[in-house]
């Protein structure tokens, strides 16, 4: 059967909300991916196309598109080459093992590696957020964006999200009161972390997966919206509790050392 936004009943009736400093594709992201948990669109169902999508939401291809590709790669979606995409057979989940800050993982190629922080906010969770950090889907969480150069080339994007107000306190009143006033210059927010809570912060388990820049991403790493990507999808616990979801979006060429004795 064809899959057209009319098959969907009302769902595409509620106008879409995007929340005060929250862009448009990761509205719609949180919109499809809300219609993914809730059965709406089923289990490897066929998506409507991105044209139908875009018109019931009200936003654009290029919106859709973007947000289209963050489901396939938190794996939510699957495209089928030639015939559309699909909702994954299954849900995924997130795991745990440990990490470390990825500058690190870039600089122990023996080269300097530059941050430029470009954000640090408080935003509504996504559903893929709110599942990995095992919060309300109504939480706020913790956004910073960061970029990583190497000889003054953009070489990979730092997205990472912990839990913010109660639920951060919770976690860690140290690591709360840190992040009142976030200013880190030329840091990732896990190396601040790991400056507040230690080696005990961890298990954590990174899954590795191809992806293009899109627009967005593209442009701030230099690339054209079809070039490809390496994207890793880290997760982290403290004190038994989910506490840090991130991912590291890296130009393809670029080699990792990511395999790293265990912290103790």
């Amino acid at each position: 059967m064809v899959a057209t936004v009319d098959n969907f009943g009302d769902f595409f009736d509620q106008p879409l909300t995007v929340p005060l400093g929250q862009p448009r594709r990761v509205a719609v992201y949180s919109r499809l991916a809300a219609g993914i948990r809730a059965q709406v669109f089923p289990l490897g169902s066929l998506l409507p196309k991105e044209s139908d999508l875009g018109t019931r939401l009200g936003v654009s291809r290029t919106v859709v598109r973007e947000a289209l590709m963050l489901l396939e790669e938190d794996g939510l979606i699957h495209t089928r080459r030639g015939v559309g995409r699909f909702v994954a057979p299954e849900l995924p989940r997130a795991g745990l093992e440990r990490l470390r800050p990825f500058e690190e993982v870039l600089a122990s190629q023996g080269q300097t590696v530059g941050v430029e922080n470009l954000q640090a906010t408080i935003q509504h969770a996504t559903d893929f957020v709110a599942g990995g950090l095992e919060l309300d889907p109504d939480a706020n969480t913790w956004f910073w964006e960061t970029r990583l150069t190497r000889d003054g080339e953009p070489v990979a994007l730092v997205q990472e999200h912990i839990p913010a107000g109660r639920d951060l306190r919770d976690i860690s009143p140290l690591l709360a009161e840190r992040l009142r006033d976030p200013q880190d210059p030329g840091r990732t927010l896990f190396a601040v972390m790991t400056d507040v809570l230690g080696p005990v912060f961890g298990p954590g388990e990174c899954a590795m997966t191809a992806g293009v820049a899109g627009a967005t991403r593209g442009r701030l790493l230099s690339l054209a919206p079809s070039a490809p990507l390496l994207i890793l999808t880290q997760t982290a616990q403290h004190g038994g509790r989910a506490a840090y979801l991130a991912k590291y979006i890296v130009r393809a060429g670029e080699r990792l050392s990511i395999n790293q004795p265990p912290q103790s």
